[in-house]
């Protein structure tokens, strides 16, 4: 039998059990603040939100004012809008600097994921003759991977000789820390980057963010994460961790709708640097003299430096709809329910489990996880995934045969965690 995380409650697979803790959830009311797909008239029960989050309902109206704004004051909007675009970028800092654990100085929303990454490693990667290797997951999301590989062909190095790819063990799915730890030691001489995800997306592995810094810095590395499944999942505290720079995106966990802003952070101990090398933009350039217009780059002394262009208006007031639900919220409170509910979600899987001969492992390690549990679907193909599409539940599906379930907590009850055990029941 299984438990609430912080409680003596033993789990049972009921119907009337899953609303009881419903009934018991402070952050129940959430759930009426977004927008859910429907499926036969009801509401879809959505594992999905580790890929795109659902729209909160304040979003059009945070969009709309934006519009009214142009249609009303054209370029001086820039000036007069009620929320000046000028300096939109401006509100969502703080908001989102206490989400990632870090100073306003330190975060900044911009561009895409990728080109944040790239934006940061022009600056992070700096190979020399003797340091020039990559530390990385393997399996990490493709974009990841690809933006690794290009970075080590464009300084002239082979991506097998510099990228050093961390893998799990034969037969397992999962990444042993020891391992990473491992890599670490035995290339520290040649180190100059580790970059991992936060979380891997393919299992919902959450990595020791911490540790692996700490390990990473005592080698003589830059240590940067891509955090876009860690973002609004995890309590993250990336300045007290002391890690050099991290990006992520606002569409998976932080609900901003699709290819919305992105983030970056740089810890304050980098930011007074101004010899480090970066791809210069105006919107970078310090706001006091930018519009003097003057041919010499200036570099602000804030994670805005690597600013290029100026704010996305509309992507990030969608962003800014979210994230206001997020600062009311607080990450504790989310996090402590996420923990339940991935609980629940696991005794649910187990109890399926034991009834349909084991077709079904959770590979998400369990004292390693946020709120996504991935499953593999023993004997079944992605027939079993459009299945479940078709009876109103939508999870992820990635090849060759493991269903993503992410149950967020901002808007997922544990009654769609109940109704969805009984559908893959039925399914199997």
């Amino acid at each position: 039998m299984s438990q609430i995380a912080g409680s003596n409650t033993q789990f049972k697979n009921s119907l009337d059990f899953a609303r009881e803790l419903d009934s018991k959830d402070g952050l129940r009311k959430y759930r009426e603040r977004f927008l859910f797909p429907q499926h036969n008239g009801h509401d879809v029960i959505y594992f999905t939100g580790n890929s795109l989050g659902l729209q909160p309902k304040t979003t059009k109206d945070y969009i709309q004012q934006e519009l009214n704004d142009w249609a009303t004051f054209g370029v001086e909007g820039h000036f007069l809008a009620k929320n000046p675009w000028l300096s939109y970028h401006e509100l969502l800092t703080d908001k989102m600097a206490k989400i990632v654990g870090a100073k306003p100085e330190e975060t900044v929303m911009m561009n895409q994921l990728t080109v944040n990454l790239h934006l940061l490693m022009v600056s992070f990667y700096r190979p020399t003759k003797q340091r020039y290797k990559i530390l990385c997951e393997a399996k990490a999301f493709p974009s990841d991977q690809y933006a690794l590989q290009s970075q080590v062909k464009f300084h002239g190095y082979g991506i097998k000789d510099a990228l050093i790819e961390v893998a799990p063990r034969e037969g397992e799915y999962h990444i042993r820390e020891e391992d990473i730890f491992t890599a670490i030691e035995k290339n520290k001489d040649s180190l100059a980057l580790i970059m991992i995800g936060g979380v891997n997306y393919f299992t919902g592995q959450v990595f020791d963010m911490k540790a692996i810094t700490e390990a990473g810095h005592k080698a003589g590395a830059i240590v940067g994460f891509d955090l876009a499944h860690a973002a609004g999942n995890l309590k993250l505290h990336l300045h007290d961790w002391n890690v050099d720079f991290a990006a992520w995106c606002s569409y998976k966990y932080l609900n901003s709708g699709p290819g919305s802003v992105a983030g970056a952070f740089v810890h304050e101990k980098h930011l007074k640097d101004t010899s480090r090398p970066m791809f210069a933009g105006w919107w970078g350039h310090d706001k006091k003299t930018r519009f003097l217009m003057d041919s010499t780059f200036v570099p602000m002394q804030t994670a805005e430096r690597w600013q290029l262009s100026n704010a996305p208006v509309f992507s990030m007031a969608a962003c800014r709809a979210s994230i206001d639900i997020f600062d009311e919220v607080g990450m504790d409170a989310l996090v402590e329910k996420s923990k339940s509910l991935v609980a629940y979600l696991e005794f649910i899987v187990n109890d399926i489990n034991s009834q349909k001969n084991n077709c079904l492992q959770i590979i998400t390690p369990k004292e390693n996880r946020g709120c996504q549990l991935s499953i593999v679907a023993h004997g079944q193909g992605k027939k079993l995934y459009s299945s479940l599409i078709e009876n109103g539940v939508i999870p992820d599906w990635r090849e060759p045969n493991v269903i993503r379930c992410a149950a967020v907590p901002l808007y997922n009850s544990f009654e769609d965690l109940y109704r969805f055990g009984e559908v893959l029941k039925g399914l199997l």
